[in-house]
């Protein structure tokens, strides 16, 4: 028997204890070496062609491509490993900066803490560092045991490896009476791409903050007047197990996409039914679809697109590999199945969900809808925007944290089959954005633990903006 497996039976059998979330003996394991850092790159190309330059290389050669940013400071962010080879000559020779990131050795063992002190948001230890898959719902069940009355756990369905998607209700009992007491929905969503920790812990952070006492900073305890808040702090759960025992930095899900496969995986954020497309490359350098195609002159992406293309077949190892239909992905279609439950009486109507935010990293970005085209806009535009701004001005109240705001396609790129795009047409939740939270680009995806807490509270600023706004459009104050 090989020693992964022993392993990974005596962590199976070690999950399979019943500890509970207080008061439990801790099981501290060895610490791994340290590991020397990786190294994040951002190459800022002074045009459009120097960036679809970048971008060919980059993909020439499999590297990791963290971020593209097409508005007033294009970039491209390439993080390498500490164990990959030399980047090629020409980009080395191409003018950027460059960040050391920190990353920890994965292991299938790790100290299994008891008390998180959940009584108190501003005291608790938990939101002090990054959780593992099995602690991430050791904490969802522990508020739902210490808020029977307010926690009511939902169960999303299975992922493709056959894991609990889980999610929250937080709702309490209406103040106001007649017509205004009808609940209006809230959905909070952590991140579809697996290696962006922040945005699961700041899902978490949310809830805890929803369900802290009035009187403790940060609360947003009053919000329940008025919403029911639904949590899903993990909805790529495959993905983020990965990130923990494979490859910190996996993007993707983990599902098969076909007999003799060699990549596995889909992008679930370019996975769902509002205008999907077969792209498997990046939007910036390949357009392969006639309603995608124009002339010469069109520059939706600041990039020269081509008159036409021959399709070609999508790639399962892109990063971008948005599956071979719709709804492939099982995490998308139970994401899907139950917005479409608790959006209930649905379109228009005075109940529903009327206001939806998907946590992701990194960028400091605020983004409305829409992804799949950047000269288009909706129809309920003006007042998306008006209240995009005042969130990030919310956002930025705390600790001074600017947010870029926008549309989702003009702040990166054109992206078809988004969740937000999805989320606005298709479900008709008006008030539906992505946030992009720390950092810039000094550490990326792998953004210190100690900036959790502070990430949470501010974003807590964006989330009370939010249901303050939508809410006064209603006619109710909070």
């Amino acid at each position: 028997m090989s020693s992964r497996l022993l392993r990974s039976l005596f962590y199976c059998a070690l999950l399979s204890l019943p500890w509970a979330v207080t008061g439990v003996e801790q099981h501290i394991f060895d610490a791994p070496p340290p590991q020397s850092p990786g190294i994040l790159r951002r190459f800022s190309p002074k045009n459009s062609k120097s960036l679809a330059e970048v971008l060919s290389i980059a993909q020439a050669h499999d590297l990791d491509i963290w971020q593209i940013g097409t508005d007033s400071t294009p970039h491209v962010d390439i993080y390498s490993p500490p164990s990959s080879t030399r980047l090629p000559d020409v980009l080395l020779s191409t003018p950027h900066s460059l960040s050391n990131i920190s990353v920890p050795t994965l292991r299938l063992q790790r100290e299994l803490k008891g008390d998180w002190g959940l009584e108190s948001l501003e005291n608790s230890t938990f939101h002090a560092e990054y959780h593992t898959h099995e602690e991430v719902s050791a904490f969802v069940h522990a508020l739902a045991r210490a808020h029977p009355d307010k926690v009511a756990l939902r169960h999303i369905g299975h992922s493709g490896e056959g894991r609990e998607m889980l999610g929250m209700k937080i709702s309490a009992p209406p103040k106001l009476e007649g017509p205004s007491a009808q609940k209006l929905g809230f959905v909070v969503l952590g991140p579809q791409h697996a290696r962006e920790w922040i945005a699961t812990s700041t899902a978490l952070y949310l809830a805890h903050a929803l369900l802290a006492n009035a009187s403790e900073p940060h609360s947003l305890s009053y919000l329940l007047e008025v919403y029911d808040f639904h949590i899903i702090p993990s909805p790529n759960p495959d993905g983020y197990v990965y990130t923990w025992e494979g490859d910190r930095f996996w993007y993707k899900n983990r599902q098969i996409v076909g007999p003799g496969a060699k990549c596995t995986g889909i992008d679930m954020n370019r996975n769902w039914g509002a205008h999907w497309k077969p792209h498997a490359k990046h939007p910036l350098l390949h357009f392969e679809d006639d309603d995608d195609v124009s002339s010469e002159n069109d520059t939706d992406s600041g990039l020269k697109k081509k008159k036409k293309s021959k399709k070609e077949p999508a790639d399962p190892c892109s990063h971008w590999y948005p599956g071979h239909r719709a709804f492939e992905a099982p995490e998308v279609t139970n994401l899907a199945n139950y917005l479409t439950a608790v959006q209930g009486v649905g379109k228009g109507a005075k109940g529903g969900v009327v206001a939806f935010v998907e946590l992701r990293s990194y960028g400091q970005m605020l983004a409305a809808p829409y992804s799949y085209k950047c000269d288009r806009l909706p129809k309920d535009a003006e007042d998306q925007r008006e209240a995009l701004h005042g969130a990030a001005r919310a956002g930025s109240a705390m600790y001074g944290t600017s947010f870029a705001t926008g549309s989702l396609c003009e702040l990166l790129y054109r992206a078809p089959g988004n969740l937000l795009d999805y989320v606005y047409s298709t479900a008709g939740v008006k008030y539906a954005y992505s946030a992009f939270l720390r950092d810039t680009g000094t550490y990326g995806f792998a953004l210190p633990p100690a900036w959790i807490r502070p990430v949470g509270e501010e974003t807590a600023g964006v989330v009370a903006y939010l249901g303050r706004f939508v809410a006064k459009q209603r006619g109710i104050e909070l």
